[in-house]
C-alpha cells in the first residue's frame, strides 16, 4: 500500500480551467497583451511566473522580471475575486475523505499561496491536507519533481510509496521524473491519448473512478 497521495489542484480536484484562462488574459490586457486561451490552457501547472515568461517570449517582448511579478500578482488578485465561480470535480471531496484515515493526503499545486489558501478555505478543504505547497516554495516548475519530492519530505514519505494524482502532462512527467506513481485524470486539458505517452501507472476519466482506491490501498 502507498504511505501518501499528492494531489495536483488545477484540472485536477477542481475545474479552474475557465477562471485561470480569464486571470491571465485581463491580466495580459491591461498591460497592452494578449495570447490565445489555448496557449495559457496548454500551460497550466507550470506556473503563472513561467507562463508569463514564455507569452512574453513568443510576442517578441523582452523578459522583464519586475514586469513578470506584476502580472502574476495582478493574474492572482483576479483569479482570487473569481474565486466563487470554481467547482471542485465531482468525486474530489469524498475520495480524499475516504483517503484521509487510510494514506496521507497532501496538496502541490503550482498556483500561488494566496490563490490555493482562498480556495482552500471557501470549499472548506483547509483540514483535509498534512501539506500544503505551492509554486511560492520551489525554484524549478513542473517538469522539475521538486514541488513533489519537498511535499514527499514534508510527509517523512519515501518518493516511491508517494502516488500522484495529474491532470497534465508536466505534471505526469514530473511525478515519473521523482520516482512516484502517478494516476492521471483526464479532467483537465489534456485527452487520454497524449498522457498515455508519458506512462502513467493508471489513466481515469475522473476521480469517481473505483479504480484509484484499489490501486492506491491495494499496492
Amino acid at each position: 500500500m502507498f504511505e501518501a497521495v499528492i494531489f495536483d489542484w488545477d484540472g485536477t480536484l477542481a475545474d479552474t480551467r475557465r477562471v485561470i484562462v480569464i486571470s491571465f488574459q485581463r491580466a495580459l490586457s491591461e498591460n497592452n497583451f494578449g495570447i490565445s486561451s489555448r496557449f495559457i490552457e496548454r500551460r497550466i501547472g507550470i506556473g503563472a511566473a513561467d507562463t508569463f515568461r514564455e507569452i512574453l517570449h513568443s510576442k517578441g517582448h523582452t523578459v522583464n522580471e519586475a514586469q513578470i511579478t506584476r502580472l502574476v500578482e495582478r493574474k492572482n488578485e483576479i483569479q482570487i475575486e473569481l474565486a466563487n465561480e470554481i467547482q471542485l470535480f465531482e468525486g474530489s471531496q469524498k475520495l480524499i475523505e475516504s483517503l484521509q484515515s487510510k494514506v496521507k493526503v497532501a496538496l502541490a499545486s503550482m498556483s500561488s499561496t494566496a490563490v490555493i489558501s482562498h480556495l482552500l478555505k471557501i470549499n472548506q478543504l483547509e483540514e483535509y491536507f498534512q501539506v500544503v505547497l505551492t509554486a511560492d516554495e520551489v525554484d524549478q516548475s513542473k517538469p522539475d519533481p521538486e514541488i513533489f519530492l519537498k511535499t514527499a519530505a514534508k510527509l517523512n514519505t519515501p518518493p516511491t510509496k508517494c502516488v500522484i494524482f495529474e491532470d497534465s502532462l508536466v505534471g505526469v512527467k514530473a511525478a515519473k521524473a521523482g520516482g512516484m506513481s502517478c494516476i492521471a485524470v483526464t479532467t483537465g486539458v489534456y485527452k487520454d491519448n497524449e498522457l498515455k505517452r508519458e506512462k502513467p501507472d493508471l489513466i481515469v476519466k475522473n476521480l469517481k473512478d473505483p479504480q484509484i482506491l484499489s490501486y492506491v490501498l491495494d499496492q
